[in-house]
């Protein structure tokens, strides 16, 4: 089966993905882990997206794409694949479809903002050790100091308000409107992603196989 993850930042798409690869026993195909793949590999897709890295500019979608490609055709994919972080945009779902690759689903972790920005800007993590934890969820014994180590706990940049509330942005205005392109495809199954990340992990699986 092959399948596109869809979800926001912090939707816990990644999780699914793991999960579902597992257990169907296919791959989770991310973007930057097989960019960066080919890179150290040295296709000529890898070199060209080399070649824009280094000048400093976004890799175009017709690279992407032609990694995508190259990374498809390998035989651990026979049996299908999982998508994660690709495609982002119309014209990258357009191009998919033009390579000739079939879709069977597509699923959407789907998770209020509000939640989101509550789990991300929540996150702590230990600047010696790098052990996780949370404001609400994992906190530790005391304020501030990491339980192993009694390090201080930080918050990343990736996780300050200013910085999810953009990416969010950007998730809704370039990525969200996949989910209308592939519903009229009638691919698309939505997955409540507000529980826990078990009964999250049971909504997927039965969206897929259903």
């Amino acid at each position: 089966m092959n399948l596109i993850l869809l979800g926001a930042p912090g939707a816990g798409k990644g999780t699914q993905a793991a999960v579902i690869s597992e257990r169907l026993n296919i791959p989770q195909i991310s973007t930057g882990n097989i960019i960066r793949e080919a890179l150290r590999s040295g296709t000529e897709m890898g070199l060209k997206a080399k070649s824009f890295m280094d000048a400093g500019q976004l890799v175009p979608d017709e690279v992407v794409i032609g990694i995508i490609k190259d990374r498809l055709a390998n035989d651990d994919c026979e049996n299908g694949f999982i998508l994660d972080g690709f495609p982002r945009t119309i014209p990258q779902a357009e191009a998919l479809d033009e390579m000739g690759v079939v879709i069977n689903k597509v699923i959407d972790i789907e998770v209020p903002d509000e939640i989101i920005i509550n789990r991300l800007s929540g996150r702590r993590v230990c600047e010696k050790c790098g052990r996780p934890y949370h404001t609400e969820s994992l906190k530790p014994k005391v304020d501030g100091i990491c339980d192993d180590c009694t390090g201080a706990l930080i918050q990343r940049k990736d996780d300050q308000i200013d910085t999810i509330k953009n990416r969010l942005n950007i998730y809704h205005s370039e990525t969200e409107p996949l989910k209308d392109y592939y519903e009229a495809q009638g691919k698309l199954a939505v997955v409540d992603g507000q529980g826990t990340v078990d009964e999250t992990i049971a909504l997927t699986m039965a969206a897929v196989e259903a």
